[in-house]
């Protein structure tokens, strides 16, 4: 290999990883969001607040030992001296440590420690939860810009044909086949061609911001997507719903929070048995005299009367129980609705689009009569100029049409728990 082929081949390699660079996936997208976005920082920090709940409940059932002292500068003692109380006014002190351990209390640390493990669950939920809005939110933005790119392309096809169109004119003008009028016209269409086009661009430049913003980066100026995105296709049938119904987040956590209240509410009604502990401790006293005080047994506590406290504790987890499974029906019955509704959108769209790519090939048949007819000075500017908008506005509405099944299945995604 001589150097001038070896330096084409780098050109080549150079080239390809530029383009490639410029290239951005939807799946890139997504990963690059989920790494920056600070509401998946929030959440996962609520993760490990949940798991540091649960390590303070299940500390519970651990031996608790405490380690006490006082000391008092002057303390009065009273003693019997010929019959008769003398005080005597001494310094004491005192130092020990307490063991405490619970042995049984009707399974409501059980039951507490339970409801906690269900809440770090819970947190995990949530946090799987935002990351699939994340994704969604990625996805119609992502999405957004492709169609922004394509609707863009075909303003700027509508300009070239109107610029060309206003070219001919003056051409036919020339040779005294057109009056002035028609390029006149055709230059008029070419002004408002180039307005629509820069606003198609500044469109696309927002959408490409907000993506930007989302993905923590900033997007070059020449970027290539991934155009099979808006064309995505998706089963629909009574097996969506159940699959919705089960693995959509809000659901999943609806369903362990009745859980958890379920088990709030026995650990409520344990909390009138009371508890039965187990307490050992050792105390060194100096009270006059420097002596040793032992203890070791066991305790049964009973809650008689705390003025309605724990009934009016219990009647409220149970209420939050019941609450708790409404809330479970009402959500799923939202999920239904809106699901519903997406499956019939998403049915309407396709056959939007099968009537759209009807028009677009009628429409271009016969923008491609006029414009023979119109040189031959068999059809006005008028049905030609019409005929290229017809062109253009049944693309615009095909790639709409695209855009709002895509939103749709990818809302379906969303409620699924798909990233």
């Amino acid at each position: 290999m001589n150097q001038m082929t070896h330096r084409i081949v780098i050109g080549i390699i150079v080239a390809t990883g530029l383009l490639s660079a410029q290239t951005l996936t939807l799946k890139k997208a997504i990963a690059k969001t989920l790494t920056h976005h600070p509401d998946v920082k929030t959440f996962m920090l609520k993760v490990q607040q949940a798991e540091q709940g649960y390590n303070a409940a299940y500390a519970d059932y651990l031996p608790q030992i405490d380690l006490s002292a006082t000391f008092a500068p002057t303390q009065t003692f009273a003693l019997p001296v010929n019959g008769q109380f003398e005080t005597v006014d001494e310094k004491t002190w005192n130092a020990g440590v307490t063991l405490h351990q619970k042995v049984w209390d009707f399974q409501k640390t059980t039951s507490l420690i339970k409801a906690s493990k269900i809440d770090e669950d819970i947190a995990k939920l949530s946090l799987a939860e935002v990351k699939a809005l994340l994704a969604y939110k990625v996805k119609t933005l992502y999405e957004l810009l492709v169609v922004q790119k394509e609707a863009v392309i075909a303003r700027e096809k509508d300009l070239e044909t109107k610029r060309a169109f206003y070219k001919q004119a003056n051409a036919l003008v020339r040779q005294g086949l057109k009056t002035h009028v028609d390029a006149s016209r055709f230059l008029s269409s070419v002004y408002a061609a180039e307005d629509t086009l820069a606003s198609a661009k500044a469109a696309y430049d927002k959408a490409k911001v907000s993506l930007s913003l989302y993905m923590g980066v900033k997007l070059p100026e020449t970027l290539e997507l991934d155009k099979s995105s808006i064309k995505r296709h998706i089963r629909l049938g009574k097996q969506l719903e159940h699959e919705v119904l089960e693995r959509n987040y809000q659901m999943r956590m609806k369903r362990r929070d009745i859980e958890k209240n379920k088990l709030l509410h026995k650990a409520s009604a344990a909390a009138h048995f009371g508890s039965i502990d187990l307490v050992a401790s050792r105390v060194r006293n100096s009270n006059l005299n420097i002596y040793n005080t032992d203890y070791v047994g066991v305790s049964y506590n009973i809650p008689l009367f705390h003025g309605g406290k724990l009934t009016a504790e219990e009647q409220q987890a149970k209420i939050g129980y019941q609450i708790a499974k409404e809330q479970t029906a009402s959500e799923a019955l939202a999920l239904k609705e809106e699901l519903r509704g997406l499956m019939i959108d998403i049915r309407r769209y396709e056959k939007t689009i099968r009537a759209k790519k009807a028009q677009l090939a009628t429409a271009k048949k016969s923008q491609k009569v006029l414009e023979a007819r119109y040189k031959e000075g068999l059809s006005t500017y008028i049905e030609l100029l019409d005929s290229t908008t017809q062109v253009l506005v049944a693309k615009l509405d095909m790639l709409e049409a695209y855009y709002s099944r895509s939103l749709a299945i990818e809302r379906i995604d969303y409620l699924k728990g798909n990233l």
